[in-house]
């Protein structure tokens, strides 16, 4: 079985993030990068796999920067097969559907049975991009799972809906992304570390793939206003003076919280 990771190098969440005004996107040069958790965690369940079942492959692809080599060979310091890194220019800003149509395209060049993704990404959090590649891909999604089983011919799991858990299987080649719900990711171990400077790691372009980006003046999005998060406001503190709870309820009636 041929399973492709979807990683992604983000600003790292415990540092000061910032967003670029005049781009509408995140400084990376503001602070650390590391690779993103939920993709770590897309990798154990790979990996997880794999422990069991000799003939797995695990391949880990992300799309961003030529600096981001170093992060994204983290997967393979964690144990995985082999990497595919998408670098090129012209992908700088790119929204969703550009972001997708590139990894379907690197995904179909490469092969695969399971393509495993995070349900969100901690920069951008569009978490639309699995079920894009579900469609560009032509095969079943299955998004937002909580538990994951592979086994066989088929990848099957559960997720939250309201009131409730749903049970969802899909037969191979398929698409899913995880949860937070899922194991903390491996760390790597000194062994693992080494061995990754021997393991395939290979750089595409959009020429690789054979896609051409539409110009500028053919946005497929447009980012119509950027802004700093305003300052955090200090709260309403309600004095008790006989009346606390009036004064309470009627905060929350108000505000249509109750």
């Amino acid at each position: 079985m041929k399973i492709i990771v979807l990683v992604k190098e983000v600003p790292d969440t415990y540092g000061d993030r910032k967003l670029s005004l005049q781009t509408g996107l995140a400084d990376r040069g503001a602070g650390d990068v590391v690779l993103d958790e939920i993709g770590e965690r897309a990798v154990e369940v790979a990996l997880r796999h794999a422990d069991s079942a000799a003939d797995t492959t695990v391949t880990v692809l992300s799309m961003g920067p030529e600096s981001a080599a170093a992060t994204v060979r983290k997967g393979l310091q964690m144990g995985a097969t082999d990497a595919i890194h998408v670098v090129d220019d012209e992908l700088v800003g790119a929204d969703l559907t550009l972001t997708a149509e590139v990894l379907a395209a690197a995904i179909r060049r490469a092969g695969f049975d399971l393509v495993i993704a995070g349900n969100l990404s901690t920069d951008g959090t569009g978490g639309m991009v699995p079920a894009m590649l579900g469609e560009l891909l032509e095969v079943p999604a299955l998004t937002a799972l909580a538990s994951v089983t592979i086994d066989g011919g088929a990848v099957s799991g559960t997720r939250g809906v309201d009131g409730g858990v749903q049970q969802v299987t899909a037969p191979l080649p398929a698409v899913i992304s995880i949860t937070e719900a899922l194991p903390d990711a491996r760390m790597p171990n000194f062994k693992g570390i080494m061995a990754a400077k021997k393991k395939p790691f290979e750089t595409l372009s959009l020429v690789d793939l054979g896609i051409t980006v539409d110009p500028a003046s053919q946005a497929r999005s447009i980012m119509v206003s950027v802004a700093e998060k305003p300052a955090r406001q200090a709260g309403i503190k309600i004095v008790d003076e006989g009346d606390a709870g009036t004064k309470l309820a009627e905060f929350l009636v108000q505000n249509r919280l109750v």
